[in-house]
């Protein structure tokens, strides 16, 4: 796919981050696209949700695959705004999805190869992976959301 259609995606992805900023959340959005064509957007809603799980590819996977009628999410791509946790990554695994696209690295849990990397291990799938796509962009929301964070004592 094209740097600016990528572009184009991940600004949607940015777009549920600030969302999650919004409603006090780590800012983080997802974008789930098929055949040029989003059908699932989600933000973390963790605290919301009281659910740590609820992060924005587990709910945008949800979302996808009810919308595809199918456990696979074969043919798509996933926009997200910071490298995927290892929940996160194996769930796109398991999804089968075809591409991950993330914005900012996770040196802290990232699963696409900050921190570890599962594409390589011996699993029935692997994912293609684009780094780096608004990087900048995705890391000051973060950067802005944990140093308001910290200026209230959190």
């Amino acid at each position: 796919m094209s740097l600016k259609k990528d572009e184009t995606y991940m600004r949607k992805a940015l777009q549920e981050a600030g969302y999650a900023f919004g409603e006090d959340e780590v800012p983080v959005g997802a974008v789930i696209v098929y055949n040029d064509k989003v059908i699932a957007r989600a933000h973390n809603q963790v605290e919301r949700l009281c659910d740590p799980t609820a992060h924005a590819e587990i709910i945008a996977i949800t979302q996808a695959a009810t919308f595809l009628k199918s456990k696979w999410l074969h043919n798509c791509t996933i926009y997200v705004t910071i490298e995927p946790c290892c929940m996160c990554a194996g769930a796109l695994i398991l999804s089968r999805i075809k591409r991950v696209v993330f914005a900012a690295s996770d040196p802290k849990t990232g699963a696409f190869g900050a921190k570890v990397d599962l594409n390589t291990l011996r699993l029935n799938h692997k994912v293609k992976i684009k780094r780096g796509v608004l990087r900048k962009e995705s890391a000051q929301i973060l950067k802005e959301f944990f140093l308001s964070k910290r200026k209230q004592g959190k």
